[in-house]
This record gives C-alpha cells, sequence and structure tokens, in this order.
C-alpha cells in the first residue's frame, strides 16, 4: 500500500471527514484489520485565511509547498491537498514535490463524467467559484459545462463557509438557502451539483436534492485510496 500524504486543516472539520473516508474504504476493500497509510500535516488555517483575503497567494501557495514537501521526506507516496480552494496554488505545489499531486477537480470531473453528466452547478469558496483555477480546469481538460450561483447567491454559500462550516456550525437555515440555490441551478440546467468546498458535505446531502451531488471531499479521498492501492489491485 502506497502511503498518502495530506495537507489538511482548511479547515480540520473536513480533514478529519478525509482521514475517516480513506480509512473506512481501505478497511471495506481489503477487509480484517486493514487501514490506511497516510500522513497529515495540519495547516493553522487562520493564517492561510489572511493571505486568501489579502490575495497573497504565492505566500499560501509557498506555506503548502513547504507542507507537501515536508510529507515526501516523511514517506508519503502522493500528496492530498484537503480543499478545493487552495488549488489554486496546486501548480507551485507540484512544482516543489517529486511525487504525484492529485487534483480535487480532475477527480470530481471523473466522477462526474463516470455518471454520464455534462453541465453541472458548482457551490464553494468565491475564489473557486469565480475564479479560473477550478472551472477553467473543468472546461478545458474534462470538457464539462458549469454554472455557478448569480452574485447572490455566491455571496450566500461564501458567507456561510466562512462564518458556519468551517467552524464546525451547521444551521438549518443555511442549509434551505443552499437548497434555494441549488434549485435554482437545476432550473438552469445542472444535471448534478459539485460540493465544491470540503465542508458543504456537512451541511447537504444527496437525500436533500433532486439530483446527484458531487461531495468532492468523498470523491477526492476515494480516488487517493484508489491510487494508493493501484499496485495491489
Amino acid at each position: 500500500m502506497k502511503t498518502i500524504g495530506l495537507i489538511g486543516g482548511m479547515s480540520w472539520e473536513s480533514s478529519l471527514e478525509y482521514y475517516r473516508i480513506l480509512n473506512e474504504e481501505v478497511k471495506a476493500r481489503l477487509g480484517g484489520l486493514h487501514s490506511a497509510s497516510c500522513i497529515m500535516l495540519s495547516v493553522d488555517f487562520a493564517e492561510i485565511e489572511v493571505l486568501q483575503r489579502e490575495g497573497r497567494w504565492q505566500e499560501s501557495g509557498q506555506i503548502l509547498a513547504y507542507a507537501a514537501q515536508s510529507l515526501e521526506r516523511a514517506g508519503a507516496d502522493l500528496i492530498v491537498l484537503c480543499t478545493n480552494t487552495m488549488h489554486k496554488v496546486a501548480d507551485a505545489i507540484q512544482a516543489q514535490v517529486r511525487i504525484p499531486f492529485l487534483h480535487i477537480a480532475d477527480a470530481a470531473a471523473h466522477a462526474i463524467q463516470a455518471a454520464g453528466l455534462h453541465t453541472v452547478g458548482l457551490l464553494g469558496t468565491r475564489f473557486t467559484m469565480e475564479q479560473d483555477f477550478y472551472r477553467t480546469r473543468l472546461v478545458e481538460q474534462h470538457g464539462l459545462t458549469v454554472l455557478i450561483p448569480d452574485d447572490a447567491g455566491r455571496e450566500i454559500v461564501h458567507q456561510v463557509i466562512y462564518n458556519e462550516l468551517v467552524l464546525g456550525k451547521i444551521n438549518p437555515e443555511s442549509k434551505q438557502r443552499y437548497l434555494d440555490i441549488i434549485a435554482q441551478l437545476v432550473a438552469e440546467g445542472a444535471e448534478g451539483i459539485i460540493l465544491g468546498c470540503t465542508e458543504i458535505g456537512l451541511l447537504v446531502h444527496p437525500e436533500d436534492t433532486p439530483v446527484p451531488l458531487f461531495d468532492t471531499t468523498h470523491i477526492h479521498a476515494i480516488a487517493a485510496v484508489e491510487a494508493a492501492l493501484t499496485e495491489m489491485l
């Protein structure tokens, strides 16, 4: 089994989910007492959030690249960045390590394509919804059509993430607002919805919506397990 290197802490609420999913999936696939071989380096999200807000992406990229290097030195065979937004600096991270980097948008796209869908809505932070690093990858590298909420919807999604979900707060009123936004995206033609922030899956669940939800936390963790077990299967 290969060792999975996890860069976590953004937020630790969703990093916890990664650890749970990795171990449950390895046990399900291998049985017995098997669990995932993994190493996690968890950063201080308060520092990262300031750099996000101030647009200091190069500095945040340096921090996460150093984290990846530390994981590589510790014996990791692949890197998983446990956040969607910080994939904005994915190239900076990959450039500083020799081991593979599993991009979360690629994992999501493969799951969407496997489901036979082409048009999807995207929920996430404003950075993920509005900037090119995520949507453009889905469109240009995977041929998907990606819809995002209107400006008011994007503000709601963003604020709930930073003011509630990363703090572990699950608010029924916020859930309903998310479901209303999802309904609008479906009305505009979305065949499925990408939960493009690793905390959103804590708030909305597959049974809540009429279309498939693509929970990037779960999808990314499963992709990491598949990569870790490739040589064993």
